[in-house]
């Protein structure tokens, strides 16, 4: 029997990161066999690492699920029809909404990993259905950075590493978790080029650390002491931009008082780094013509997370280093998601909702409480956190005690083994998707991209999330009244009839309005080509974004008024599949974008605990090794591919130590060990590596169900060790890159 005739290259994105980063894929029937970077795609131009080469092991996933699932009372699961699904499941949770309050269902996912466009539909169920609370993988990480730069600067900020002198990455190892354009290429041109520095802060060796000039290899857990020695150093050694700071700043008085105080030998001492390396690094960014940075994980996911996010960037405003050529920027986006402005605490827990977003470390105290405005019901979509938050047994055990639980995803997770209902989704191959996590500038793009494979036959297969969010609000009642067949007739006309419609039928309509993003699924998107029906949201947002962005998007060839502008450039999506540039920026133009009411160095709170850092706790006796849980990889994608088979390399998630640790303890490479934290414990494989510092040991992210527990392939879920109440005290963002373990021979 002969396979089947691989297809022409098809263009697409890899999902696997936040880059996004173009690929074109040949198919075999249904089947993903080979991968090349997509030379039109405007940002990363044909580059592509070795992740993407192996995404069939997600697409043809032995988890998939494929017809709508409903829980026994036994516990077991029995396939339904889409009509019965939507009709209980809208019946279950407009009970909750009724009995409850709308308030007490809480959405969990909403895009991430290449798949955004259910986020868009998403509101629209929960406008129906009254949900205020919501929260995502985005809370774990990034909403200390959001916060502290909302408050300093009204924007976020980006680093250009095309073009600096000096590159630093905190936290951050972009060899192998990329969020920068052309990752390897960039990194190999900083560190050869002799003109140029880079400098990396990691307590581990890693690919990007050995590439640097400067790698101040830091203790786990101890980045604030660090950054804090280094702008005293700025400070006390007078290398601060007075020009800059008197022109854009305030609080500069209070800011430099602080840290000529700061002990810069004894915080570096905390910090395990010799005090001349400091010294450096510190005069080699104050001398920089322009200096790009980046935070990651590896500090967002630590102890002092707001803090360190606050003291990273005294370094680049106290040098001047923003809004210039191969400095800090902000880009222009479709959608500005990215917000950290604090507008309300969560109900129970009391926590700060930054970003709209619930921190998920007290997601499960919301629920395990007998507050009467706890969560009871919850929808999940796109994500994991039975497996991905923090004290995944905690978190199991709120998520089944919810009055009801929804799980809209392609595979049988470890949520959606919980779940009462399961709806199956098409994967981001089998229906349009987009590109939303666009930083690029000047020049910034979208990527809208066409199913490369058709729907799925199976008779009550999976559903587009926008076709099953339309099905839920239509089941709500919510789309009666709407005027459906006269605007999918306008569509067929053109955009300026369809447009005229809308806003004549929905836009001032408040009630419409709500359901605009479905309303556009259902009318615009039969009319448009290539099934592209899920991205007639994309319409809006493009509309949206010329009332916003004129000028840039005019540099780009969308000139005119915002509905000709939105169109023109809506149209030019449509017609380019591998994405387009859609607003060009100006230089000139940043300082009106960042800080435009004036960037505001001395934040209080920030300062305070500053002041009362002292010196790095001691470790406990009991648990001597610190712990750095979902570590990147070669092959480790966060919790989207569930088989343990896509791992090409460190099948079996090996837990990393240094050699003398190895010794210590009696084990060779590939020996068992068991690693215990206060929270739980798990049996895991060693790899021995002199990239670790003594004390420090690190895992992988597990494939979580796809894994082998008697061979160890897949790894562990190291969520079986973390607690939620190792959390920062400002956004309650978690520390699993500093979880106490004790490691022993198995």
């Amino acid at each position: 029997m002969t396979s089947p005739e691989a297809s022409a290259w098809k263009p697409t994105a890899c999902i696997l990161c936040e880059c996004n980063c173009g690929i074109e894929v040949q198919l075999e029937g249904p089947k993903l066999v080979r991968f090349r970077g997509d030379k039109k795609h405007p940002a990363s131009r044909g580059y592509a690492c070795e992740k993407p080469h192996r995404l069939d092991h997600y697409q043809n996933g032995p988890d998939r699920v494929m017809q709508p699932l409903r829980r026994r009372d036994d516990g077991t699961f029995e396939s339904i029809s889409w009509e019965t699904a939507i009709r209980e499941v809208a019946e279950r949770l407009a009970h909750v909404r009724d009995t409850h309050g709308g308030e007490t269902i809480f959405y969990y996912g909403g895009g991430g990993q290449g798949n955004h466009l259910p986020g868009a539909y998403a509101t629209s169920t929960r406008r129906a259905l009254g949900s205020r609370y919501k929260s995502s993988a985005l809370a774990q990480e990034k909403t200390g950075e959001f916060w502290i730069s909302e408050r300093m600067l009204g924007a976020i900020t980006r680093g250009d590493f095309e073009h600096c002198d000096v590159g630093l990455f905190l936290g951050k190892n972009p060899w192998y978790s990329h969020s920068i354009p052309r990752a390897r290429v960039t990194l190999k041109e900083l560190s050869k080029d002799p003109e140029r520095t880079l400098i990396v802060i990691d307590p581990r060796r890693t690919k990007t650390a050995e590439l640097a000039d400067i790698h101040l290899q830091v203790k786990p857990g101890t980045d604030a002491w660090l950054l804090g020695a280094m702008v005293g150093v700025l400070v006390q050694e007078d290398l601060v931009d007075h020009t800059f700071l008197a022109e854009r700043c305030d609080g500069v008085d209070e800011v430099l008082a602080t840290f000529r105080a700061v002990p810069v030998a004894e915080y570096a001492a905390h910090a395990g780094v010799d005090e001349a390396l400091v010294r450096k690094a510190a005069r080699t960014l104050a001398a920089a013509k322009a200096y790009a940075s980046f935070e990651d994980l590896g500090v967002q996911m630590n102890r002092h997370s707001t803090l360190v996010s606050y003291l990273h960037r005294l370094l680049w405003l106290l040098t001047g280093n923003v809004g210039r050529r191969g400095t800090q920027y902000t880009p222009a986006q479709l959608v500005p998601f990215a917000s950290g402005k604090y507008k309300r605490d969560s109900p129970v827990a009391g926590a700060r909702i930054i970003h709209g977003l619930v921190p998920c470390n007290v997601i499960a105290e919301e629920i395990l409480s007998d507050h009467p405005a706890r969560y009871r019901a919850m929808i999940v979509e796109a994500a994991n956190p039975a497996h991905s938050l923090a004290d995944s047994p905690r978190m199991r055990e709120a998520l089944s005690v919810l009055d009801t639980l929804v799980v809209i995803d392609v595979a049988m997770s470890e949520t959606a083994q919980l779940a009462d209902y399961v709806l199956p989704a098409t994967t981001q191959f089998e229906k349009a998707e987009a590109t939303f996590f666009n930083f690029e500038f000047p020049e910034n793009y979208f990527h809208l991209r066409a199913p490369i494979l058709p729907p799925r036959d199976e008779e009550n297969g999976p559903l587009p999330e926008a076709e099953i969010h339309a099905r839920l609000c239509e089941a709500l009642g919510m789309l009666a009244d709407v005027p459906l067949e006269e605007l999918r007739t306008a569509a067929e006309e053109g955009f300026e009839a369809y447009g005229a419609l809308f806003a004549k039928e929905v836009a001032f309509h408040p009630k419409r309005a709500a359901m605009a993003p479905v309303i556009l699924y259902r009318t615009l998107g039969p009319a448009l080509p290539d099934g592209l029906a899920e991205g007639a949201v994309v319409w809006g947002l493009a509309l949206r974004a010329a009332m916003g962005l004129g000028p840039a998007m005019a540099r780009a060839g969308f000139e005119g008024p915002p509905p000709v502008a939105a169109t023109k450039f809506f149209r030019a999506l449509l017609d380019n599949p591998s994405g387009v540039v859609f607003a060009v920026g100006a230089w000139e133009e940043q300082p009106a974008r960042i800080g435009k009411g004036g960037i505001h160095l001395a934040l209080d709170d920030m300062l305070e605990a500053f002041a009362g850092i002292g010196a790095p706790p001691a470790a406990d006796p009991d648990f001597p090794f610190v712990l750095s849980a979902g570590e990147r990889r070669a092959f480790t994608a966060n919790t989207i591919v569930r088989d343990a088979k896509w791992r090409k390399k460190d099948a079996t998630g090996a837990l990393r130590m240094g050699p003398a640790d190895a010794a210590a303890l009696g084990v060779a490479e590939g020996d068992m060990v068991r690693v215990t934290t206060r929270r739980g414990q798990v049996r895991v494989r060693v790899e021995i590596s002199d990239t670790m510092q003594a004390g420090h040991v690190s895992l992988p992210n597990g494939t979580g169900i796809g894994a082998d527990p008697e061979t160890g392939e897949g790894g562990v879920a190291p969520n079986e060790l973390t607690s939620s109440e190792d959390r920062d005290p400002f956004v309650g963002t978690p520390w699993h890159k500093l979880v106490p373990a004790r490691v022993e021979r198995a």
